[in-house]
């Protein structure tokens, strides 16, 4: 059955369907932790046996997977199997990104315990953890990129919901020249190897746009017209190259939409995901 005609769950219904297991430490550090979200009808889906693996936002600086569960509801309220990771903060966007291929890697060795389908991978986030998920899916078939994903792990699509995906330069220049404090930490924090901007050889590197090709998984990226954070013009080039295939990838421009999502605007997008998931 496809995903967009299952029936949601109750909340009673999805404490049922759930094996849930909190704080899962998958590297040395503290902050390397994860949430894994198995669910007992997920194997019986076939083909719509995703494990969706989500990535909370905050600049690399900030928040914690706890705190924009509003993600991954509603896939839990479909029966989806989802790990909700934390990643390292304050410690510069390489080593948050290294983070997501050390989660992957490290359940894909440690499949007994957690028996999850590693060739359907979903990866999605929000801002910050949707640019690590980007990047992560749009190297995983460059022999070049130094971490790369263990034998049997395949990403499937890519939700990103304000996820830079190129213009790393733009938004580093958005936040170091905030009245915020707080912003302003986030854009020192970036790239910390760095004093001041980073230099665009080593932006580039960390710009899913640098890596991607047409063999790169499926994309839907949901993308507000107000985004102060991410501006819009960071998107335009990787989103015309998705948009040369409309059967695979989506696009959701919400003019009036802001950095985050609000409640209704995350509900209507859902309304696509699924049959997006759909087609794949």
């Amino acid at each position: 059955m496809k995903l967009a005609a299952v029936a949601d769950k109750t909340p009673e219904q999805v404490q049922a369907a759930y094996t849930v297991t909190k704080d899962v430490p998958y590297g040395t550090d503290r902050e390397q932790t994860l949430d894994v979200y198995r669910s007992a009808e997920a194997p019986k889906r076939g083909a719509k046996n995703y494990t969706v693996v989500f990535l909370h936002g905050g600049g690399y600086y900030l928040s914690d997977k706890a705190k924009e569960e509003r993600y991954i509801q509603p896939y839990l309220k479909k029966g989806v199997t989802v790990v909700n990771l934390n990643y390292r903060l304050k410690r510069g966007i390489p080593m948050a990104t290294e983070d997501l291929t050390q989660a992957l890697n490290f359940l894909a060795a440690h499949r007994d315990a957690y028996p999850l389908n590693l060739e359907r991978v979903v990866l999605t986030g929000f801002s910050a953890g949707a640019h690590i998920g980007s990047l992560v899916a749009v190297t995983a078939n460059d022999p070049t990129y130094p971490y790369p994903l263990a034998p049997g792990i395949r990403i499937a699509a890519v939700v990103n919901f304000s996820g830079p995906v190129g213009g790393l330069d733009v938004v580093e220049n958005v936040f170091m020249n905030h009245p915020m404090p707080v912003m302003k930490e986030i854009g020192l924090a970036l790239f910390p190897e760095t004093t001041g901007y980073a230099p665009k050889e080593v932006t580039r590197k960390y710009e899913p746009l640098t890596y991607w090709d047409p063999q790169d998984p499926p994309f839907f990226i949901w993308q507000g017209g107000k985004d102060d954070q991410v501006p819009p013009v960071t998107f335009t080039e990787f989103v015309a190259r998705l948009q040369q295939n409309h059967q695979k990838n989506t696009v959701l421009f919400v003019p009036e939409g802001n950095h985050s999502p609000s409640a209704r605007e995350l509900e209507e997008a859902y309304k696509q995901i699924f049959p997006f998931l759909d087609k794949k």
